[in-house]
């Protein structure tokens, strides 16, 4: 495995998640910016390609994640783990909410990333996801829409349609350019700018700086191994870990035997026939984009480590480097999950193309065992990987497990409590190579919402 190098950043003047820089460790006072200095173009008026568009709106996921779980620490003074963040949650039949925020002791509320999106998609989303009750949205207090504004013509009245279309008791709160500005300079430092490349390239810089400094303190300096640690676990974890005794980025994963760890696996289902049937390889590139930056947020933001993409699959590891007696049931949280962005993602690349395919979807793999972390360079921490069974046995259960399913070894099953266990069958014994007959349990597609 050879980790992955974040850019490199410097610390002075980032804010914290507690709403302190790191230049003078007082409060940030933040400029409210005017109405038009954020200086965007509504691309609903024809602004940027679709791929630029669908490529905007997926980095502007990823702000918005980041950007709620600051506020909430900020504001509230919990911790960064008592937000629980997911992303294309299912709410309906081939509707999936963008971002699901949970605080801890509050009600969850969804976010919509709408940039670009014309009136009739606009409207027709909103009523689609969230027009009538159902289990995914009856606890929901409100949705946020994160929306482009300036030079969309009638947005009084288009904003008035947005609010009728919610269901009863589900309020609409607007996060246009000036307010996206306003939250995005209060927290992080930085200007949305006209959402240009450099704007881009420093809003991400300011929101890796951030996360470094709380995981590391105001010594954070984004070296390559720093970087590659974040890349590779939620920065509140590692702050965790440091907190517990690994005081230094070497410490957080030495070389060594781990045992008892819980590995997931995610593969999508037709792959193949999907690139075979997508004329337009930018399709092909954004939909694996998606597939890959919303599955790490999920597996990082569950607490557990991303270990690597292998083309179309994602690995992750729970239990490593400390092991935790619930790692087997965030590991489960975690592979549902998985199966929502998976079929999320699949359902958008099926609209791209002309040809219908056969699954829509991810198939999901867990098992446990013990694994040994290994250095490719020696005395090298930034260039890491892992061996051992349990990896190999994970990736051969996928490969039986079916569209929306999750296939478990037993010895993973057994660790489940007994309400996670309910719904999983026994399978007839699975050959894995090198491992021998294997006994293994599978969770069928659940009665929800599906293509």
């Amino acid at each position: 495995m050879e980790w992955r190098n974040a850019r490199s950043g410097r610390c002075r003047g980032v804010p914290t998640p507690e709403g302190r820089t790191a230049e003078n460790g007082g409060p940030l006072h933040a400029t409210r910016p005017n109405p038009t200095s954020s200086g965007l173009t509504s691309m609903a008026t024809g602004g940027g390609s679709q791929s630029f568009r669908e490529t905007l709106r997926l980095f502007l996921e990823s702000v918005c994640c980041d950007l709620c779980r600051f506020e909430h620490v900020a504001t509230e003074h919990i911790a960064p783990e008592d937000v629980v963040i997911r992303q294309e949650v299912a709410v309906g039949p081939s509707a999936f909410a963008d971002i699901q925020v949970t605080p801890r002791g509050t009600a969850p509320y969804f976010v919509e990333v709408d940039y670009g999106y014309t009136p009739e998609r606009l409207i027709e989303s909103l009523r689609r996801k969230y027009g009538e009750p159902n289990d995914a949205t009856v606890a929901a207090s409100k949705v946020v829409l994160v929306i482009d504004v300036n030079g969309r013509k009638g947005w009084p009245g288009l904003e008035a349609r947005a609010r009728s279309v919610l269901r009863p008791g589900l309020a609409l709160e607007v996060w246009d350019e000036r307010r996206l500005d306003e939250l995005v300079r209060r927290r992080f430092g930085v200007s949305l700018g006209s959402l240009e490349e450099h704007d881009r390239l420093e809003l991400g810089d300011a929101v890796d700086r951030a996360k470094g400094r709380h995981a590391f303190g105001d010594d954070f300096s984004a070296d390559p191994l720093e970087s590659t640690l974040l890349w590779h676990f939620g920065f509140w974890r590692l702050r965790q870990l440091r907190e517990a005794g690994r005081k230094t980025a070497r410490d957080i994963l030495p070389p060594g035997l781990y045992p008892n760890v819980v590995v997931v696996t995610a593969d999508l289902s037709g792959y193949t026939r999907f690139v075979r049937d997508t004329r337009d390889d930018d399709v092909v590139r954004r939909s694996l984009t998606a597939f890959a930056s919303r599955t790490r947020y999920q597996i990082i933001n569950a607490g557990g480590m991303l270990y690597q993409f292998l083309g179309d699959s994602v690995i992750a590891i729970f239990g490593i480097p400390e092991a935790a007696p619930d790692d087997a049931e965030r590991g489960f949280a975690c592979a549902t999950a998985l199966i929502d962005i998976g079929a999320s993602v699949a359902i958008e690349w099926q609209r791209q193309i002309d040809q219908i395919q056969p699954s829509t979807g991810v198939h999901v793999a867990m098992a446990t065992g013990d694994l040994q972390v290994i250095e490719f360079r020696p005395f090298s921490r930034a260039h890491v990987g892992v061996v051992g069974d349990a990896i190999n046995l994970a990736a051969r259960l996928c490969g039986v497990a079916q569209t929306h399913e999750i296939v478990a070894s037993n010895s993973l099953y057994s660790r489940l409590t007994d309400r996670t266990r309910e719904g999983f069958l026994a399978m007839e014994p699975v050959e894995a190579k090198n491992l021998g007959s294997v006994r293994a349990w599978k969770l069928a597609p659940r009665a929800g919402p599906r293509s």
